[in-house]
């Protein structure tokens, strides 16, 4: 098995994809830290050096503006209430919520990237590990081995997961350190608010726990690493079904693009709430008392997210197990 693994590992670092991810993720990263550095200093220009309990008020008084303007909803109303509650509670609690430095970049990045970046660099991954064998005409040879065909669906798998891994590991980095440089590295002993909850439509702060930014953030990057590795299964098991990567890429970017119309909207659509591509931001959960759903929770999107993983895992060795190969 490890020489099957290794041999997968050994065609995914020959056709360049995790190169071609890094570079990517360099980049990006690399662009978005410019701009917010830029962004930084506009308004540092404009209004000075402004602290940061006065900024959080600011956008409170503007939340409450809104509360009051006859075109906000009910459903936003009641979220924007839940978001001033929380918000007033780091001021009351004296902690700064934008803690500015590397870690507060890096945290950021990876809540705004969980439900479309990271799954888009997984689906370059995953999108062609079996179909590139059947396109490239392969496959007969590959199954002309002295090996059960679960094993070699194990190992091409496996490898998935040890490439997700890197990719994960290597976006902490590249983000930790390219922030850094711009930002500085300080903030990792930084205090961080988490588990508010709703009870009733009001804010519930009996959970709530004070830790460092530097154990927030690494929970954060589990959950990333959660639903990067859902994403690449369910990916993998499109790359078995269907022969064609392009196809098999097509479906899991409209399914990613679906995700993110469809998350404004499931409030009204309460079933909406067991599709994958509407669990996928976890993180959400650690930052916000708001669900999309009233009674979701982290442990229920986890739970879907692991359904629709082990689903996708079974379907994809039948199918690889049973069909003809021509």
């Amino acid at each position: 098995m490890t020489n099957l693994v290794y041999n997968e590992l050994v065609k995914l670092f020959g056709k360049r994809r995790l190169l071609i991810v890094g570079v990517i993720l360099g980049v990006l990263i690399s662009v978005f830290t410019y701009a917010q550095y830029r962004q930084a200093e506009d308004l540092r220009k404009r209004v000075g050096q402004i602290d940061w309990r006065t900024a959080l008020e600011q956008r409170i008084a503007g939340w409450e503006n809104r509360l009051n303007s006859a075109r906000t909803s009910e459903e936003q109303r009641k979220e924007l209430e839940v978001r001033i509650a929380q918000q007033r509670y780091y001021l009351e609690h004296n902690v700064n919520p934008s803690e500015p430095g590397a870690p507060t970049f890096v945290r950021g990045f990876v809540e705004n990237s969980i439900q479309l970046l990271l799954p888009l660099m997984m689906m370059v991954i995953a999108s062609d590990l079996v179909s590139s064998e059947h396109s490239g005409g392969t496959v007969k040879v590959l199954l002309t081995r002295p090996q059960r065909r679960w094993r070699i669906l194990l190992s091409k798998y496996a490898a998935l997961l040890l490439s997700v891994s890197f990719i994960i590991t290597l976006f902490a980095l590249l983000s930790t350190v390219i922030a850094g440089a711009v930002f500085g590295f300080q903030g990792w002993s930084a205090p961080v608010l988490t588990g508010f909850g709703i009870t009733d439509g009001k804010l519930d702060t009996s959970g709530v726990q004070l830790i460092p930014q530097g154990q927030f953030i690494f929970m954060e990057f589990g959950l990333a690493w959660f639903v990067a590795m859902v994403v690449a299964t369910i990916t993998f098991m499109l790359s078995v079904l269907i022969r064609s990567t392009a196809a098999g890429m097509g479906i899991m970017l409209a399914c990613l693009i679906a995700g993110m119309i469809l998350q404004p909207m499931v409030a009204s659509w309460e079933s909406a709430k067991y599709l994958f591509m509407v669990n996928l931001e976890l993180i959400d959960y650690l930052v916000d008392a708001a669900p999309p759903v009233e009674g979701m929770t982290l442990g229920f999107s986890m739970s879907v997210l692991a359904a629709w993983g082990a689903a996708a895992l079974l379907v994809a060795f039948v199918s690889f197990t049973r069909r003809d190969v021509q």
